[in-house]
């Protein structure tokens, strides 16, 4: 069911749309005497407004549009050049097929207006060949794009909060969270969950490769993370007072509030570096009253708290560190650790290649949808140019508009729409033969027909969409040149094909979508952070003068991006009739990054173990990270269906004290692995005799 505000938005962009292309198309038509121009006028409003979803408010849409001119300029020019001949033009499919497909790598406005900027190529590319109607039809798409963006300009959609404003926000509710009395846990976990960037609007995502983008996303895990680990201390058993703890909470709640304030008004942020100097006073604190004698050290309950009150320090130093990094474009003062902050150094073209280089890759799910799209485009344009099909852009457009990630979804997409186009191909067919050459009657009915098809498809589904734009085809054809029922059976044929082409891409070329990519991209990446475990514990029980070097982190946050990348193309698609996933994959993403972050701070922050205890503390580790590690490759195996590992002993858990009060950070972080292990453990095994969706079969 629609909601009442989703509903107004798709009625202005029918407006929009229809206003725009009923004044582009109506004075090229009959007052100029240009119906090539008046055909590219009324189909680039469609093209940008509609079968175009570009996200964002009223002026944002309007400056992507003005920016993708040009490209669909260059677009209309190259395929009027190239229908010359028809494996010219399936060439040219395929090379711009992929690469506006492949421009999704850029951000979710460049994927929004992409599926546009396709159909100005395949208007163009089809015959009759006539580069001399080039100025034509270029004259036609600039009238078009230009009054949508005026459009979108006078009627626009309102606004939504930015992330930076969210952001701030978050922050605010953290300070009251470390502010003396405190704020209600679920309170804290609400506030967090408004910066996931599935329940923020697509425009208002960073998903940027620059500095700024980049940097906004950390912030935004960071301070998730951070509402989280005030929630569980919240939660956790109280302790006697600890001045010191109450003072860093202090600063915590400080350095938010300064940081909030900062992204709202570009006011003047709290000193760099401050906090950590806060940090690392805490840290000598408890070093020198934890390693007294044995009747003054603090008691371990103490400890822990000041562990995870430490731990949450040093994400609301992370959240510090990023919003420098997008508010300057870089850390006013290095930042460490660098692996974490490794953007924060490079120029834009080189974050630029590395986000598409990163995904140049079969696992990567923005390039196995470019390469799908570009294959089945360029099909469709051999086959239509072949078979010498009438209106022959109709079988590439079925491709474009039909095509989805899954076989599944491509079936019923193309099941809906194949009734749809009958219905419609029926009742147009009776319209021109009623109405037959009045073409007044066609022009009076053209922009109501328009209103209620741009309006009511979306709202009512694919079958009924299809249905109605067959109507539009048909009333607006008929004004350009003499039309009989047989628009109606050619459209029929066309999108029948077009839908054949597009079931057959999606039955040969990645069927499952990200269903199976997702098991393979969180299993690769549990599998490269488990290794961080016993690395970590390592470093932290060093004997004095030892190395304590932060383990490399790198590959785990390459990692980290190809999986979120697979969990968010996963999250968009529809899911499988009769299938479920029950794997919890958000859980899978925060244990990742609990691990990332606890290889960065422990080693700098954590305590060493008591003199004479340095035996038993490293032996506790090595058994407990080793459980971990067996746990963590348990469900990796389970995620791609391979046969699993023994169940970890009891005793490579850690649910018992450690040997020494001084090893209690390493305590606070790998029992909080081992519970958020354990319940992913539990979302991912299947009941007897199943086996998970999309998982290799054995």
């Amino acid at each position: 069911m629609i909601a009442g505000p989703q509903r107004a938005t798709i009625l202005r962009r029918a407006v929009r749309v229809t206003v725009a292309a009923s004044v582009g198309f109506y004075p090229l038509l009959y007052g100029a005497g240009l119906p090539v121009a008046a055909l590219y006028a009324l189909f680039a409003p469609i093209a940008m407004g509609l079968l175009s979803v570009v996200p964002g408010s009223g002026p944002q849409r309007a400056s992507v549009m003005l920016r993708a001119l040009p490209p669909a300029l260059v677009l209309a020019t190259l395929g009027t050049l190239l229908a010359v001949d028809t494996w010219a033009a399936v060439g040219g499919m395929l090379v711009i097929g992929f690469l506006l497909a492949f421009v999704a790598v850029a951000g979710p406005r460049p994927a929004g207006i992409a599926p546009g900027l396709q159909l100005f190529y395949i208007l163009a590319c089809f015959p009759p060949y006539a580069p001399d109607t080039l100025v034509e039809r270029l004259a036609g798409l600039t009238a078009g794009a230009l009054l949508l963006a005026a459009c979108e300009t006078l009627l626009p959609d309102p606004a939504a909060p930015s992330y930076r404003e969210r952001l701030a926000a978050a922050l605010d509710e953290a300070a009251r969270g470390a502010a003396p009395g405190g704020v209600p846990p679920q309170r804290l976990r609400d506030a967090g969950s408004t910066l996931r960037l599935a329940d923020v609007p697509p425009a208002e995502r960073p998903a940027g490769a620059g500095r700024a983008d980049r940097a906004l996303e950390q912030a935004g895990r960071s301070a998730r993370r951070l509402l989280d680990q005030l929630a569980t201390l919240a939660e956790a058993p109280s302790a006697p007072a600890d001045p010191e703890t109450s003072a860093l909470l202090g600063r915590v709640a400080e350095l938010c509030t300064a940081c909030a304030r900062f992204l709202r008004t570009g006011s003047r942020p709290p000193p760099a570096g401050a906090l950590e100097k806060a940090m690392r006073g805490f840290q000598a604190d408890r070093v020198r009253l934890a390693s007294g004698p044995p009747g003054e050290r603090l008691p371990v309950d103490v400890l822990r708290r000041q562990s995870r009150v430490l731990a949450l320090a040093e994400s609301a130093r992370m959240v510090e560190i990023t919003v420098d990094i997008a508010t300057h474009g870089g850390p006013t003062e290095p930042a460490a650790p660098r692996e974490l902050f490794w953007y924060a150094e490079l120029s834009t073209p080189r974050l630029w290649a590395r986000r598409v280089l990163g995904n140049v890759t079969f696992r990567s799910v923005l390039f196995q949808n470019a390469v799908r799209t570009a294959l089945g485009l360029a099909a469709a344009r051999a086959v239509a140019g072949s078979l010498d099909l009438a209106h022959g852009f109709w079988v590439l457009l079925a491709v474009l508009t039909l095509g989805r990630t899954t076989a599944g979804a491509t079936w019923r997409a193309v099941r809906l729409a194949v009734a749809g186009n009958a219905a419609g191909a029926l009742v147009a067919g009776a319209l021109v033969i009623g109405l037959g050459r009045h073409t007044d009657v066609y022009a009076a009915l053209l922009a109501p027909v328009m209103l209620v098809a741009f309006a009511l498809g979306p709202l009512l589904g694919i079958a009924y969409a299809q249905a109605l734009f067959t109507l539009v085809v048909a009333t607006a054809f008929a004004q350009i040149a003499p039309v009989t029922w047989r628009l109606s059976e050619a459209r029929m044929i066309d999108v029948v094909t077009g839908s054949v082409i597009g079931l057959l891409c999606g039955l040969l070329a990645w069927p499952a979508g990200a269903r199976r990519e997702v098991h393979r991209a969180m299993a690769g990446l549990l599998r490269t952070c488990a290794p961080l475990v016993p690395v970590t514990a390592q470093a932290l029980l060093a004997p004095p003068g030892g190395s304590r070097t932060a383990p490399e982190t790198l590959p785990g946050v390459h990692r980290l991006r190809l999986a979120e990348a697979a969990y968010a193309q996963f999250r968009a698609e529809t899911p499988v009739d009769g299938e479920s996933d029950r794997a919890d994959w958000h859980a899978v993403l925060i244990a990742a990054n609990h691990m990332l972050l606890g290889a960065q701070w422990l080693p700098r922050f954590g305590l060493r173990p008591a003199s004479g205890a340095t035996d038993a503390s490293a032996a506790w580790a090595r058994e407990t990270a080793s459980g971990l590690v067996a746990r963590t490759d348990r469900i990796a195996r389970l995620l791609t269906a391979e046969r699993p590992g023994p169940a970890p002993p009891r005793e490579s858990t850690p649910d018992r004290d450690p040997p020494s009060p001084l090893s209690v950070d390493l305590e606070v972080w790998m029992t909080s692995l081992a519970h958020q292990l354990a319940r992913i453990e539990s979302s991912v095994t299947p009941p007897p005799g199943r086996e998970l969706p999309g998982a290799r079969p054995r």
